[in-house]
């Protein structure tokens, strides 16, 4: 089966599931997989919200791979109410700094961002300042879409959020199961949060925003990736 391999398109560990999640800590399958990657040299993207990725930073450092943390706010609270069972922010900004000091590529997710919640202009601004500080290279910006069941599960936690979000989402349209706010709302967050971005001197692009005249690179960072390549051949 190796044999037959094209490492060519890079693999993404997870675009559905975070790939450390609290018990990969005591079965390892995702290191295992990533032994697999990496000996086989397949281009890696990681997605996650937990620092646990620096666990296995000996095989990322001997891969071509890119590190795309989720940082949606540095407020705790908002991540306890929002990220239940994910490490706190300033965990995830410590893996980003250790990972860029590594020299891997890092990508920062400011993802969902939920106007009322955590919109703040100067939050956000603090935000970007902080990822820049830890070495990110890429920021990408998403808004919440909330799927079927959405809001009756968050009812059943916090009624008065549920309320105060479905007042928010009152007209918003339904692409594919997403629900997504008026056009006009999203391109005023993601323009602001691309406008940070891009004063620290980071890359930025939105995802599934119908925004890409805004972007300066590719969504997930991937672009890293063939940046690693030009230069590996060039013996830089």
């Amino acid at each position: 089966m190796a044999a037959r391999t094209r490492p060519k398109l890079p693999v993404m560990l997870s675009d559905t599931t975070d790939p450390y999640q609290p018990a990969e800590a005591k079965h390892q399958i995702t290191r295992r997989c990533l032994e697999a990657l990496v000996k086989e040299g397949f281009p890696i993207l990681i997605v996650t919200k937990s620092d646990l990725v620096l666990r296995d930073l000996d095989l990322l450092s001997k891969a071509r791979a890119v590190v795309s943390l989720t940082v949606t706010s540095l407020d705790e609270a908002f991540a306890r109410l929002m990220e239940p069972g994910a490490p706190p922010p300033y965990r995830r900004l410590k893996a980003l700094r250790r990972l860029a000091e590594a020299g891997i590529p890092t990508v920062a997710r400011i993802d969902p961002i939920i106007p009322g919640l955590n919109d703040k202009p100067d939050d956000l601004e603090h935000l970007v300042r902080k990822l820049r500080d830890a070495g990110v290279k890429h920021v990408t910006a998403s808004t919440l879409k909330p799927v079927r069941g959405f809001f009756q599960r968050l009812e059943r936690l916090n009624p008065k959020l549920a309320g105060s979000l479905r007042e928010t989402y009152r007209e918003m349209k339904v692409i594919a199961g997403y629900g997504y706010l008026p056009l006009h709302v999203r391109k005023r967050i993601v323009s602001m949060v691309r406008g940070y971005v891009l004063r620290e001197g980071m890359t930025f692009a939105s995802c599934r925003e119908n925004l890409q005249h805004l972007n300066t690179s590719i969504c997930d960072g991937t672009a890293y990736l063939s940046r690693q390549e030009s230069l590996l051949l060039s013996g830089e």
